[in-house]
């Protein structure tokens, strides 16, 4: 829109084609479009308002109780106010700490809130969500281990993760197997008989799993590292508000998405990836590092540290060429954690887990539906098995403005439960359920 057709035949020379139509005629005909764009005429500011409104009316408030990776939490109003301050809406990577310093404080405090969340020593300046901060994990433990170049995922790990590590992996030449589950969790033994064969580099595994379950990695990390391994916990940070930390299970690496710490919907982004790790792979670890130095009059003041190890400088020996980072999402963990505070990042829990365990008990009584996984623990989501038809269950449902249960295929259905849902919510579920 801003050349003129001067600029464009300019253009057009320089680079030694007589026309736009020359400039294209290697894209086939029959792709090209040749009839009149379909694009309304202009409008008002008060008729633009209203298409928008009329827009936004299209649109449907669902109860959710869906989950699988992705949660309807409560963010406070204050979060969405703060994050679009144009100082923050605006800022990239702080190259230059002398006029970063608001930036880099920030960035700071997250990384601060995501270790003291996982127990880790160190955490980067965020990634851009839990599938690739699990790739970019998966990197780190090859880098670390020398010569073994295959990593063991747990078939309990989010599909969708499994599935970007694939593809990361490939193109990096390391190896992955995916152990299988065994009743809903992961199966040890067969990580052990992996482990017998000496290549292993690596090993991951989620908490809470993929199905809600919250899995008990004793003897994990000791047997893993008796092999020369790494392991590595795909985390909720929501949940690790209650939950025993990667850093208590004796985990290296801590990854997941922090979508749960009151990120919207929104339709699948952006969200939010996180990496934590021990201090002895910190120059392993992707991405910005900021940290608190002193200036020259011995005041509090923020950098980007370890840059002897970015990728902007050492680019051939980098673990990975990751560069720019989520640092607004970054910004809206920090902000809404602040906010929310140890005693309300607990609560969120209780209350969700009391929501779940609520509507599992309802279900289970309605006759409807049978335990997927009987006895394991879960605390805001889990699976049930049913004979119902369940893609017509979800259509009723949606019907009357509820975004059900995931269909897993085989007759199970995976609900997850929030701080948001209220009794009288479940409750209207569970009639609709039943009707």
């Amino acid at each position: 829109m801003p050349h003129t057709e001067e600029d464009i035949q300019a253009m057009l020379e320089r680079i030694g084609v007589n026309s736009i139509d020359e400039l294209y005629s290697d894209v086939p005909q029959e792709v090209i479009f040749k009839e009149e764009y379909d694009i309304p005429s202009s409008m008002s500011e008060i008729e633009l308002r209203k298409h928008f409104e009329d827009l936004g009316k299209k649109n449907r408030k669902l109860t959710v109780f869906a989950g699988g990776g992705v949660y309807d939490h409560y963010s406070p109003s204050t979060v969405a106010h703060l994050l679009q301050r144009s100082e923050f809406y605006t800022a990239y990577t702080p190259y230059q700490p002398e006029i970063s310093q608001g930036t880099l404080q920030y960035i700071f405090e997250y990384q601060s809130i995501i270790s003291e969340l996982t127990g880790m020593e160190a955490t980067n300046a965020s990634m851009y969500d839990g599938a690739t901060s699990t790739a970019e994990a998966v990197f780190m433990m090859v880098a670390s281990a020398k010569k073994k170049n295959r990593v063991l995922l747990s078939d309990t790990l989010p599909e969708r993760v499994i599935n970007v590590v694939r593809t990361y992996s490939k193109y990096h030449g390391v190896e992955i197997t995916v152990i299988a589950e065994k009743n809903g969790v992961t199966d040890f033994e067969a990580i052990k008989n992996e482990l017998e064969k000496g290549d292993v580099a690596g090993v991951v595994v989620a908490t809470p799993n993929k199905y809600g379950i919250i899995e008990d990695y004793s003897g994990y990390a000791d047997e893993i590292h008796s092999k020369k391994g790494l392991f590595c916990i795909y985390a909720d940070p929501s949940a690790l508000a209650v939950l025993k930390t990667p850093a208590e299970w004796g985990a290296d690496i801590a990854c997941g998405d922090g979508q749960s710490l009151g990120m919207p919907l929104n339709f699948g982004g952006p969200y939010l990836g996180f990496i934590s790790c021990v201090k002895g792979m910190l120059r392993k670890m992707p991405g910005r590092v900021v940290g608190v130095t002193k200036d020259a009059d011995g005041k509090r003041a923020f950098v980007l540290t370890l840059q002897a190890r970015e990728q902007h400088i050492r680019r051939e020996k980098a673990t990975s060429n990751i560069c720019s980072n989520q640092s607004l999402m970054a910004l809206y963990a920090t902000i809404y954690v602040a906010l929310m505070g140890k005693q309300g990042m607990k609560e969120i829990n209780v209350r969700a887990c009391d929501g779940a365990h609520y509507l599992y008990d309802a279900l289970i009584a309605t006759g409807k539906f049978q335990p997927a996984f009987p006895g394991e623990p879960f605390l805001k989501e889990f699976v049930v098995k049913t004979d119902m038809n369940i893609e017509e269950l979800n259509k009723r449902l949606l019907e009357n403005g509820i975004m059900g249960g995931l269909d897993l295929g085989d007759g199970r259905l995976q609900f997850a439960v929030t701080e948001k849902r209220t009794k009288e919510e479940i409750d209207n579920l569970i009639s609709l359920i039943i009707a």
